[in-house]
């Protein structure tokens, strides 16, 4: 079976996807509508997560995984206990086609109410590579980690 995953951190590595996710495929890029990003905390570190924000947007990369791509990303995301999945509906443009298509997919939402927290430079790195392969604008990724360090230093 086939699922849609969006991704928006650091699985927009692509090297890093072929090799948790090796049947995975890209499909296209989307925009997701009043949400936005943040780095939130565990005791594992900083990682991103997306929440519910009216007015901003977050760049996503569409991928197609099987079954067994999405067990791994879930051994990787923490599921359930740090990541929960989301359904959300998107339209994304594809790659190959440059066509547009309506699917419902799922992204990873971070559990509970976690603090602000600063993310490794390497996971930063990571998520930026991605960033760059998809064209997304840098400032996105940017503006989230100024806005969590900024959190971050008043708790």
């Amino acid at each position: 079976m086939e699922y849609y995953y969006l991704a928006y951190g650091s699985n927009l590595n692509v090297t890093q996807m072929e090799m948790r996710c090796p049947t995975a495929r890209i499909l296209g890029t989307a925009v997701l509508r009043d949400w936005r990003l943040a780095f939130r905390g565990s005791k594992a570190g900083a990682y991103l997560t997306i929440e519910p924000h009216t007015g901003e947007e977050v760049p996503v990369a569409v991928w197609e995984v099987q079954e067994e791509d999405v067990r791994q990303l879930d051994r990787y995301e923490g599921w359930p206990a740090l990541y929960e999945k989301r359904e959300l509906w998107v339209t994304y443009r594809g790659i190959a086609t440059n066509q547009r298509r309506t699917v419902q997919a799922f992204a990873y939402v971070m559990t509970g109410n976690r603090p602000a927290g600063v993310p490794s430079n390497s996971y930063v790195r990571t998520c930026m590579e991605g960033y760059d392969y998809f064209g997304f604008y840098q400032w996105v990724l940017l503006d989230a980690y100024r806005r969590t360090v900024e959190d971050a230093k008043r708790v």
